[in-house]
Order: structure tokens, then sequence, then C-alpha cells
């Protein structure tokens, strides 16, 4: 992990143990919602395999990072200006090639980070869900963790073993939690307490340093946020005054 300069983006890695949390409309609306503090913001689709950050923003890329790493077109090229203010790299799906981590695409990925970091602010890193070495070595490459999960049980259970994971294998003792779909006001807070007497207990005795999650907050369960993804549009931007969109709007107040 590489310490941000002046002249270097905050990497920040947006993860969850399990898919279907929600982890791309968070990474894409809080991208809006850093432009909007005027940052100068670059979102990442690091799903290799099972992009679908393009069909949240409503774009049909000729160029992903596919082409990129196979030298075809330039980083340049591949970046495209997104809704909301902020630039976009998209992977192109079902790539097969980029489901596991080889060595060719391990040193394309860091030659894309290390390239884009001092064009911009922030770098979000839209991950893959779980702790496959491809997800791992993607959020290796981040100044930050942002693990979102939802109250469903099986969240938390895969959103402990994520955090587990990355403690014991990256050395991470901070890591920033989101609950998403909240059902009442509260519940992420309750969440995180949950995970944290579980770290407390199974995961911290056997660090050097204790584990601490830090609560970012909580979307609650909102019906503006389902219209905005089968519009394919920012909520922020369909959807402004929404109580999902004002609490991704504290998240990002809070991340800066």
């Amino acid at each position: 992990m590489t310490t941000p300069t002046a002249k270097q983006a905050r990497i920040t890695a947006v993860t969850s143990g399990k898919g279907g949390v929600g982890k791309t409309f968070v990474s894409a609306n809080l991208a809006a919602a850093c432009a909007q503090r005027g940052e100068k913001v670059l979102v990442l689709d690091a799903d290799l395999g099972l992009a679908n950050l393009d069909v949240v923003l409503n774009l049909v890329p000729k160029i992903t990072l596919h082409h990129v790493f196979t030298g075809e077109h330039t980083l340049a090229e591949a970046t495209l200006p997104a809704p909301g203010g902020f630039s976009v790299l998209l992977a192109g799906s079902g790539m097969v090639e980029y489901s596991r981590l080889t060595p060719e695409v391990r040193d394309k990925l860091i030659e894309v980070v290390e390239t884009v970091k001092p064009l911009y602010d922030r770098v979000i890193l839209d991950t893959g869900a779980g702790i496959s070495d491809v997800v791992l070595y993607t959020v290796s490459l981040a100044d930050e963790v942002l693990v979102v999960a939802t109250p469903e049980p099986t969240s938390l259970t895969d959103a402990y073993a994520t955090i587990k994971v990355l403690a014991t294998t990256q050395g991470r003792r901070h890591i920033r939690l989101l609950a998403n779909q909240a059902g009442r006001p509260g519940e992420g807070r309750g969440i995180c307490k949950q995970l944290q007497l579980v770290v407390d207990r199974y995961v911290s005795p056997r660090l050097d340093a204790a584990l601490q999650l830090e609560f970012m907050g909580e979307v609650p369960t909102d019906p503006s946020v389902r219209d905005a993804v089968l519009r394919r549009e920012l909520l922020l931007e369909a959807f402004p005054g929404s109580a999902a969109a004002q609490a991704i709007v504290a998240l990002a107040a809070k991340m800066a």
C-alpha cells in the first residue's frame, strides 16, 4: 500500500463479501457525490469477470480495460466521462481470462492504477465480490477499504469473512463499513457493532494490533433506488432529494 501525496489520488476499494448488496450502485453514486464536492474522480470497474458498471451508468463502451490490457488502445482512449461529473474505466463483462490472478493480470492492474494516480484526487476501485485472488489483489492496491453489507445474515457472514481475510493477509487494521438497504434507522450501526464484537473475539486476538471497523453510515431501503437502477440513472441525478441519495452525500463528506 502506498501513502498518497498531494499529487496522488486517494485509492478507495469498494468491496463486499457477497454479490447483490449494491456495491456498484454505491461506487457510482459515491463517485458522483465526491465529484459534487469538487474532487476529480475516476471509477475503475475492477470486477473484471462480471462487470456491470456500464449498465448502472447506461454506457455502451467501445473501448474497455480489455483493450488496454491487450495493448490495442491506451488508457486515455478507454477513459470515458460518466453522468455525475466523474470518469470511468469500464471492464468487458464475461472475460473469463480475467477471472483469475495471472501474472499478466497482476501486472496490468498495478500498471493501470499507478498510471491514473497522478491524474485524479480519488480513484474508486469497484471490485468483484468475495475473496478470490483477483478481488484481494485489487483491494491490496487501495489506501482504504469500504466494505458494503446489508442486514441479511448471509451478507453479514460473508462481510465478516472478507474483513477477516483482509486483516490477516493484508495487515489491515482499519476497515470502513457501509450498511446498505437498512430497514430502520440505527440498523446499520447495530450491524457494525455486531461485526466488531465478533472481530474482537475471533480475529483481533491473533493480530499484532486490534482491528477497528469504522461505521460510515447507512443507506436506507428506498424505492427511489430501484427506480433509478431500472432507469439506468444515478440516484444522485434522478432523485437527489431521496433519503438514500442524501445518505450517499453524507458518506462522501465522511470519506473526505
